[in-house]
C-alpha cells in the first residue's frame, strides 16, 4: 500500500471519528416550558444523559450573584436535600459542600461532597459556575450511597435592558441499584424544577 494512500484512508477515518462523536454530543430538544427550553445529550463514557436548561431571566447580574454562587442562597435550591454542610468558602471565587438528598424509602439517602469554582469574565461579563465531586474529605457513611459522577454548571450571561440569559447544564448519577433508564426518563425535571426556583428568587 503506497504511503499516499494511507494518508488518504487514515484522514477518512479521522473524518469519520470526528463527525460521529460531534454527531454523539449534539443537544437534543425536549420541550418548553414558562420560557424554559430543556435539552438532553447522550454521553459515550456513563448511561445517564446530560441535561440543560435555557432562558432569559428578567433580572440583572446583581440578583444573579446573590442566588447564584453564594452560600446563603442554599434555602431555594432543592426541598430534597436535607442536610447542607459548608466546608470551605472564598466569596466569588469557590465553595465547598457537603450535601445529603433525602430519597423516599426503601431506597438509601444519597450523598456528596462538592466544590463549585466561580469564575467572572470582565470583557463579557459571563458569570459561571461549575460544580464537580470531591473525594476524600468526609468518609463515606454506610447509611448513604455516596454520589461520585456528577457535575453541573451555570453560565450567566447579561444582554442589557433587564434580561440574563442563563444556562444550566449538567448530569448525575445517583448511584446504587436506580437503573439508567428511570434516571433518563426524569431526568428533564432537574433543570426546570431549579430553573423555576431560581428565575423566582432573582424576579422577586
Amino acid at each position: 500500500m503506497s504511503p499516499k494512500y494511507i494518508r488518504i484512508v487514515f484522514s477518512l477515518i479521522i473524518t469519520l471519528f470526528c463527525i460521529f462523536n460531534l454527531s454523539a454530543q449534539e443537544w437534543t430538544f425536549v420541550k418548553e416550558k414558562e420560557g424554559i427550553k430543556i435539552y438532553t445529550r447522550n454521553e459515550d463514557s456513563v448511561a445517564v444523559k446530560s441535561f440543560k436548561g435555557v432562558a432569559d431571566f428578567k433580572t440583572n447580574m446583581d440578583k444573579m450573584k446573590k442566588v447564584i454562587g453564594r452560600i446563603e442562597s442554599f434555602e431555594w435550591w432543592d426541598e430534597d436535600v436535607s442536610e447542607i454542610k459548608v466546608l470551605a468558602y472564598e466569596e466569588e471565587k469557590f465553595i465547598r459542600y457537603y450535601l445529603v438528598y433525602d430519597v423516599p424509602w426503601p431506597l438509601s439517602d444519597r450523598d456528596l461532597c462538592v466544590e463549585a469554582i466561580i469564575t467572572n469574565d470582565p470583557v463579557t461579563g459571563i458569570r459561571t459556575v461549575r460544580a464537580t465531586p470531591m473525594e476524600g474529605v468526609i468518609p463515606e457513611s454506610p447509611d448513604n450511597v455516596r454520589i461520585k459522577y456528577y457535575w453541573q454548571q451555570w453560565t450567566m450571561e447579561p444582554k442589557g435592558n433587564g434580561i440574563v440569559h442563563v444556562t444550566l447544564e449538567g448530569s448525575v448519577d445517583p448511584a446504587g441499584s436506580i437503573p439508567a433508564w428511570i434516571i433518563n426518563m426524569v431526568i428533564t425535571n432537574t433543570p426546570l424544577n431549579v430553573m423555576t426556583k431560581a428565575r423566582n428568587e432573582v424576579e422577586k
